[in-house]
């Protein structure tokens, strides 16, 4: 995801902590990396393995500041329970989160700590 601003968006609405908790956010390994040129934006197609209890889901990525070499094997934070979105022809399982700076260049967020894939985030 890229969204240039020369400012923060603006604060969203409160939502409630049940709203919170619905989201199932995990942490995963990065196990395979590909271009994606039938992207509109530049993409790469991720691989992440969420461990035995939830498995290897895929995801568009528009991350491609980041060398795809330096991308395997590290660990990112995914949103794994909104659906498949199709993007391209390529289904989009899970949601890789990231912060995104003021040029509009997308940051993965990572634990601090090596955690085993499929580790939940509170």
């Amino acid at each position: 995801m890229s969204v240039p601003s020369e400012h923060p968006p603006a604060r969203k609405p409160d939502v409630t902590a049940d709203d919170f908790a619905a989201l199932d956010l995990r942490v995963g390994r990065v196990v395979a990396v590909e271009d994606f040129p039938e992207a509109r934006r530049p993409s790469y197609k991720l691989t992440v393995d969420f461990g035995p209890t939830v498995g290897v889901l895929t995801t568009s990525a528009q991350i491609t500041t980041y060398a795809a070499e330096h991308l395997v094997d590290r660990q990112v934070i995914g949103a794994i329970n909104l659906g498949v979105r199709r993007i391209a022809g390529f289904a989009s399982q899970f949601l890789v989160l990231g912060g995104i700076d003021e040029q509009g260049r997308v940051h993965l967020l990572a634990p601090d700590a090596t955690l085993p894939p499929g580790s939940p985030v509170a």
